[in-house]
């Protein structure tokens, strides 16, 4: 049985925001930790497993607020730990995946700090899952490219790249403009399938299916967004996803398909 040791860091996956997605380890350190630090987008049915004693803190970053900077994460799971209390430093999906942990390792490391990590479902299997279709299906595609449309100041990587495979792009902002500007340049088809996914497995969650053509001109849903695209998506079906769909008011003239 696990349970949260004094003075020491836990960086949990807290998955894409289904509680029943959660892992049992996830879980029993919730339960028992005394400071649970937790991202933005962490929702409340998430939360709620954690002990009524425990101290909460949002330490998240949205659209680019900061209600706290990384540097003040890091000093308040070193400050938490250095009391004797257990932390749990919840991460939205998993805290390797496009979640800063390499930067609250270091910190961690360099006070001596004991840590361990406990993985998440990251975003792009809970989107697959949604989809009901695999990301490596031999037929369509052989490898899969987690990229991100965010970078850290003075960083020349693009948002995505890489021929022949299927793309997960977290976090692909607003504007998906230069994204399909990009995918087009690589000399990928006008009518390769693109799905945008907001707030994968949760209740209100919306898929938007469109072309490579066309992807420039959808209006994304709430943030959390994860976009994919690629020749393994045509397996997505209108069967697949039955029962859900509403008109795409906004976007109409991108011939794009809205299902919540």
């Amino acid at each position: 049985m696990t349970t949260p040791q004094p003075g020491r860091v836990y960086l949990v996956g807290a998955g894409p925001g289904d509680p029943e997605l959660l892992t049992l380890k996830a879980v029993r350190l919730m339960m028992a930790a005394d400071v649970v630090l937790h991202d933005d987008l962490v929702p409340a049915a998430v939360l709620e497993h954690a002990q009524e004693q425990a101290l909460i803190m949002n330490v998240g970053k949205r659209c680019g607020h900061k209600n706290v900077t990384q540097e003040q994460i890091n000093a308040k799971l070193v400050e938490f730990a250095r009391r004797g209390l257990s932390v749990v430093r919840l991460k939205s999906g998993d805290p390797l995946v496009f979640g800063r942990a390499g930067e609250e390792m270091d910190a961690l490391t360099t006070a001596g700090i004991e840590f361990e990590i406990v993985p998440g479902i990251t975003a792009a299997f809970a989107a697959a899952a949604a989809l009901k279709t695999s990301l490596t299906d031999r037929r369509a595609a052989s490898s899969v490219t987690f990229t991100s449309g965010h970078h850290a100041p003075g960083s020349s990587e693009l948002p995505a790249s890489t021929n022949g495979a299927t793309r997960v792009i977290y976090m692909p902002g607003r504007d998906l403009h230069a994204i399909a500007g990009q995918l087009r340049g690589e000399g990928l088809p006008a009518d390769l399938p693109c799905v945008v996914i907001s707030h994968a497995a949760q209740p209100d969650q919306q898929i938007q299916r469109t072309t490579l053509a066309e992807l420039g001109q959808v209006v994304p849903g709430p943030a959390p967004n994860i976009l994919l695209a690629g020749e393994a998506l045509r397996a997505v079906s209108d069967a697949a996803l039955a029962g859900t769909a509403l008109p795409a008011a906004e976007n109409d003239a991108a011939q794009t398909e809205v299902f919540l």
